[in-house]
C-alpha cells in the first residue's frame, strides 16, 4: 500500500494476521507485528489503539483505489490497491484467455457512468473502454488486448452485473 503525506510518498505492505475476537487483531505492517484494537467505526471516520496508542482517522474522501483521510491531523492520501490494475485485468478473463477472447466482460457489478471509445475505434491492451461505479468507487473496464471495437454492449446510465458483456473486440 503507498501513502503520500504531503510531498513524501512511501509504501508499506499490511494485512491481518490473527483475529483475536472483540475488535481486537494483530496485524503485520511490512514485516512488524502491531495490535490494534478499533474502538469505534463508523462512515465518519474510525477510533483505535495501535500498539497501545489512541489514535483518530477521519475519512475525507475515496476514489477507485485513493482514499484521503486525515489521522491524528495529519492529511494522508492511501493507495489501497497498488496492484488494481492486474486485478481488473485477471478478473476480466484477460490473464488466461489471451487474446483469443472476443468479449470484455464486466468484472464487478455497478452503474456504467462513461464510455470511452466508440465502435470502430482501434485500441490497445489496457486502454479505458467504460468506467464503472459501484460501491461509491469509480473503476475503469480496460481492454484485454490490442484491437478494434466490434460492438458497445452497454449504455450510460444502464447497469451491469459481474461476468456481463461490455463490448467485443477484435
Amino acid at each position: 500500500m503507498n501513502y503520500k503525506i504531503q510531498d513524501i510518498e512511501k509504501s508499506f505492505e499490511g494485512k491481518i494476521v490473527e483475529n483475536l475476537g472483540n475488535n481486537e487483531y494483530v496485524i503485520k505492517i511490512n514485516d512488524d507485528d502491531h495490535t490494534l484494537k478499533i474502538l469505534n467505526m463508523n462512515s465518519k471516520g474510525i477510533e483505535f489503539i495501535l500498539d497501545q496508542k489512541y489514535h483518530r482517522a477521519k475519512y475525507l474522501e475515496q476514489s477507485t483505489n485513493e482514499m484521503s483521510l486525515v489521522i491524528d491531523n495529519t492529511p494522508i492520501t492511501l493507495n489501497t490497491n497498488t496492484h488494481l490494475d492486474e486485478v481488473v485485468y485477471k478478473v476480466t478473463g484477460g490473464a488466461s484467455a489471451g487474446d483469443s477472447q472476443l468479449s470484455l466482460k464486466s468484472q464487478i457489478p455497478g452503474k456504467v457512468i462513461s464510455i470511452a471509445v466508440v465502435e470502430g475505434d482501434s485500441i490497445k491492451k489496457g486502454d479505458v473502454i467504460c468506467t464503472l461505479e459501484s460501491m461509491k468507487m469509480q473503476v475503469g473496464v480496460k481492454a484485454h488486448k490490442d484491437g478494434s471495437v466490434k460492438s458497445i454492449k452497454v449504455k450510460e446510465g444502464s447497469t451491469v452485473a459481474k461476468g456481463d458483456i461490455v463490448a467485443d473486440i477484435e
